[in-house]
């Protein structure tokens, strides 16, 4: 069973019912699938190793169902957060904030019905471990007396995109050869004492370190002279790898990639 079966099933199990009523039952593995659609529709490619995606997700559901949204909000969100993560770490897309999902009441649409709208939103420079999530808004006890009045989001609920966990072997693509980093800490630049050999005269002697430890792995500059990026930001100390980042050197393109472990060593 994939990973993604394990999580619809987390989410089908922590609100089961939640969505039972109305004429045509509206299931959290709905809401699941649809975002991964709405990643892979809108997901646009940059250059070679880096795929933009949105991050930012609004889920408008119709009376009932929003109803429902509201009383489940964070459980619901936060679920849907981890599939939006998942799903982009697996196809190796970029996120540029953290994720962000909401509910939000569209009366024109039936029970069982929904849309997703998605953008891109950067981060504005908050640090994304501060990211708290918002207690869900309490339903009124009856309709509102002015229909037309705007009617808040049920919850809306950010997740910081962390460094992924390696489930298998960490490698670098390097102009067609792959290397292992089958060390805790692996030197990457122009003289023959780095453990990996980059020939271009762009690249420090030793100007980039790969740190792996407990399945997160670390891009660190060591003082180089023209610096070291990552999926396009300059790495200032250090940078959180995930599969699919892609490390510039000079005019070096390297790609972090996480491939199920097989024997170590380069090709």
């Amino acid at each position: 069973m994939g990973l993604f079966d394990n999580v619809e099933k987390g989410i089908e199990k922590a609100v089961r019912g939640a969505f039972s009523l109305g004429s045509k039952t509206l299931q959290p593995v709905e809401m699941a699938s649809a975002l991964r659609r709405e990643l892979d529709d809108k997901a646009m490619t940059l250059d070679a190793g880096r795929t933009l995606a949105p991050n930012v997700f609004n889920i408008e559901l119709g009376d009932a169902d929003f109803e429902r949204a509201r009383s489940w909000g964070v459980t619901l969100a936060e679920e849907l957060c981890d599939v939006v993560i998942n799903h982009s770490r697996s196809q190796g897309y970029v996120l540029q904030g953290p994720v962000r999902v909401a509910f939000t009441h569209e009366k024109d649409l039936r029970s069982g019905q929904f849309e997703v709208r998605s953008s891109t939103e950067k981060e504005n420079g908050a640090p994304a471990q501060t990211q708290r999530p918002q207690a869900p808004v309490t339903p009124p006890a009856r309709p509102s007396q002015n229909p037309g009045a705007a009617q808040a989001p049920a919850a809306v609920y950010k997740r910081p995109v962390a460094p992924a966990r390696a489930s298998g072997q960490p490698v670098l693509d390097i102009d067609g050869q792959r290397y292992s980093l089958n060390a805790a800490s692996i030197v990457l630049g122009r003289s023959s004492e780095a453990d990996i050999l980059i020939d271009d005269t762009g690249v420090s002697r030793k100007h980039l370190e790969i740190r792996t430890l407990d399945g997160t792995s670390t891009a660190v500059d060591l003082g180089s002279t023209n610096g070291s990026y990552v999926d396009g930001r300059r790495v200032h100390g250090t940078a959180d790898l995930h599969d699919g980042s892609n490390i510039t050197m000079g005019g070096t393109q390297i790609t972090f990639r996480v491939v199920p472990a097989r024997s170590g060593g380069s090709r």
